[in-house]
């Protein structure tokens, strides 16, 4: 047999096995897939069908390691396993490969090796009982109720749980075998038994879990050559990502899978604007990432940039850029416009008014310049803040342009009612604020996402009104009408994806609306407004983007652990959260099948001994890479100051900035902020105290201000859940005096260290 057209796959499941090997091994498999693929049958693979299976076979690794591959045609082979040699032989009659009869994917199973793991008995007590004085009757042994008695063997595979694991599921008496077989189990099966544990109906799992990622058409089981290649059989092939698995230290195994139910929503033809959400960790960007691969795939030759990728900060768009460089290379990025929503806005602004050039201000200047003109006229009886919200989110984000337009403006969600009389003030207020951001020749954001909104709509209404007329004018052009803007005019893009689209402003949205033709696969957002950090609450509806009908929800969460994610729920409480469409949204089934360590909690005396705590819990964990741990804080000076108890320690620190974190090893420190979109190995908040988290300030608005309260408390709350969810392995939060009120049902159940 030829090696040239040898084909050579990683199975999930190997890939994760292969990371808890020697790094030495690990380069030696990598040497050994190069040399299967130019020629299996070289002497020094010793490839030799193991006895009793008709698929499977052993390869020499090296001295010590053998691969187990399925042979799924001539020159087609599947690596299932890694063993070490002694291990390979010992249970053949254990090992259990199949075709999932739900999803026509290729499931492999160890049941040795699950049985050991799961169900082996714990270690009796070997405390000496005291002498009783008199015979005791023997205690009648208490009997463990099985976890899945209630269900019967064909419902569970009905389910997609593998047969072969039916009768290990049925001897399951305890939430730690639960997840002990989760992890050796295919990942349906974990997911089903999960959520018929987790309290679900056998109905809603076989809707909600099980039919997403059902084969559409009848599963032949004996066809593996063809199972290989369904979405639920999860593999790698080229050298780069076999390289990627073997290194294990990316996260990004979206650089390879997809899960089926991403899948799906990846290749949809929609109608219209479309919307896909999920808890952290459930891979929303994922799936944008692959849309826009999607999407330019079935673009005609060319080399324009139709497809624009764009999200609402400078840090997040150069993330999105290097992901999407690295899923499809240049070819990919050629054809695709990656940039965050303000710079897109500034851009169009200064093509349309070259001239214009003020200085830009962020949100905390523009406050600052609203106390200072308040204090010009002595004006008392206005906060700042308020004026500043009222401003950019009513009179900005609704277009107003004349105090008559203000009077009707709606103002639902802005809390405090404001009469006639204070509108006409306010609107004075805001007048004389523009003239003097005028004067000082600077701008906001807001207003230029306003103004770029009112030029790209613009835009779209004169390029409707030549399609108006060329169909009037039976399909002829006219070319005054089109010249008359010193071009041709089209819509900018043909296709958008938006990442976070929580933290939108609803000028960003018009804007976006007007930048491409309303038709199919126009818009595609991702976003959960559980995790929005910023005030921007819009209902897309009224900004001209129907996304009903055309929403979606990922719910399994691939980077948090089942522990963690547990504690993270508990801080977001029973708010209530909207869905971007007027509509609420949960989490409702919102889960995890990694498993790991419960969160720990660390009471200290004052801030001091909390950052000397963090400083020493870093040293403990030892090996860990530094970059992978993250400590995420309310203030920038709290940051500031962390970092030099860190330096103090001889660890290296990196403060996270606009641009992300200033360097390329140490330990990252930021605000909360910052840490929307990344994730970490291992995840330290700090500084979790009442009166910081949320701030005074928040609490003194709640009898003076119950709405805006309201709404500031579950940003404050979303904050935190989002850099709660950054973590991957282990989560640990510390606070100094009284804990934030955010932690209570946490400190419930979870008795915290302390000093």
């Amino acid at each position: 047999m030829t090696g040239k057209n040898v084909t050579l796959r990683l199975l999930d499941k190997a890939d994760r096995e292969i990371l808890k090997l020697p790094r030495p091994v690990k380069g030696a498999i990598y040497d050994f897939q190069h040399k299967f693929k130019t020629n299996p049958d070289s002497a020094g693979l010793r490839l030799k069908q193991l006895q009793g299976h008709d698929k499977l076979y052993s390869a020499r690794i090296n001295d010590e390691y053998r691969a187990l591959l399925l042979r799924l045609a001539d020159d087609d082979w599947l690596i299932v396993s890694v063993k070490h040699r002694k291990d390979v032989y010992a249970h053949l009659d254990r090992l259990t490969y199949s075709v999932n009869r739900v999803t026509g994917g290729i499931e492999y199973v160890d049941l040795q090796v699950v049985q050991e793991e799961v169900l082996r008995p714990s270690a009796p007590q070997t405390t000496t009982p005291s002498l009783p004085t008199e015979p005791l009757r023997p205690a009648e042994p208490a009997v463990p109720r099985p976890l899945f008695g209630k269900w019967s063997e064909q419902q569970l595979t009905d389910l997609g749980v593998a047969p072969a694991l039916t009768p290990v599921v049925a001897a399951l008496t305890t939430e730690d075998q639960l997840l002990g077989l989760v992890e050796y189990a295919p990942q349906l099966t974990g997911e089903v038994l999960l959520a018929l544990y987790d309290g679900k109906e056998y109905d809603d799992v076989l809707e909600q879990v099980t039919a997403p990622v059902a084969a559409p058409e009848p599963v032949d089981t004996e066809d593996f050559r063809a199972a290989v290649e369904r979405p639920a059989t999860i593999v790698t092939t080229s050298d780069d990502a076999l390289r990627e698995a073997l290194e294990g230290e990316d996260f990004g195994r979206w650089k390879v899978f997809l899960h089926p139910t991403q899948a799906k929503l990846v290749a949809r033809d929609y109608s219209g604007p479309a919307r896909v959400g999920g808890g952290p960790g459930t891979g929303k960007t994922i799936v944008a990432l692959h849309r826009v691969k999607h999407l330019v795939e079935r673009l005609p030759a060319g080399r324009t940039k139709p497809v624009l990728l764009t999200t609402y900060n400078k840090n997040l768009a150069a993330d999105l850029r290097s992901r999407l460089l690295a899923l499809g290379g240049e070819n990919l990025l050629s054809r695709v416009e990656i940039s965050h929503v303000d710079q897109l806005a500034l851009r169009t602004v200064r093509e349309a008014e070259p001239g214009n050039r003020k200085r830009i201000i962020d949100e905390s200047q523009a406050v600052r310049e609203w106390r200072s003109l308040l204090d010009e006229l002595g004006e008392d009886g206005w906060d700042a803040e308020f004026l500043n919200d009222e401003w950019t989110q009513v009179i900005l984000g609704q277009a107003v342009t004349s105090r008559t337009d203000y009077f009707r403006a709606r103002r639902a969600g802005r809390g405090r009612t404001v009469s006639r009389s204070e509108r006409a003030e306010i609107w004075q207020l805001a007048e004389r604020f523009t003239q003097r951001l005028d004067r000082l020749e600077v701008q906001t954001w807001d207003q230029i996402a306003e103004r770029a909104a009112q030029l790209e709509s613009e835009r779209a209404r004169r390029i409707q009104a030549i399609d108006r007329q060329r169909e009037e004018a039976g399909g002829l052009d006219n070319r005054h009408m089109a010249d008359g803007s010193g071009g041709w005019l089209r819509y900018r893009y043909r296709h958008i994806v938006v990442d976070e689209a929580q933290d939108l402003r609803p000028a960003h949205w018009k804007m976006l609306r007007a930048m491409t033709a309303p038709d199919r696969n126009d818009l595609f957002l991702v976003g959960d407004t559980h995790q929005r950090i910023y005030k921007n609450q819009v209902t897309l509806g009224s900004l001209g983007i129907n996304i009903r009908g055309r929403s979606s929800k990922l719910s399994l969460s691939y980077r948090t652990t089942r522990q963690i994610l547990r504690s993270a729920l508990n801080v977001l409480g029973d708010e209530t959260y909207d869905d971007l469409d007027g509509s609420s949204e949960t989490l409702a089934g919102y889960r995890s099948v990694l498993s790991g360590a419960v969160p720990d909690l660390h009471r200290l005396s004052d801030w001091a001994q909390e950052r000397e705590a963090i400083a020493a819990l870093i040293e403990s964990w030892g090996r860990v890479p530094h970059e992978q741990i993250a400590i995420a804080v309310p203030t920038n000076q709290m940051a500031s100051e962390a970092a030099y108890t860190l330096a103090q320690r001889g660890i290296r620190a990196l403060e996270i900035g606009p641009d992300g974190p200033r360097g390329d090893t140490g330990v990252h420190i930021g605000t909360m902020f910052r840490f929307k979109g990344l994730e970490y190995q291992r995840m330290i908040i700090a500084g979790v105290t009442d009166g910081l988290v949320p701030r005074a300030s928040v609490q003194q608005r709640r009898t003076t201000d119950p709405t805006r309260y309201r709404t500031e408390m579950q940003r404050a709350r979303s904050l935190l859940f989002v850099a709660a969810t950054r973590a991957r392995d282990s989560l640990d939060v510390f606070w100094h005096g009284e804990p934030s009120p955010f932690l209570e049902e946490l400190i419930k159940v979870r008795q915290p260290f302390a000093a």
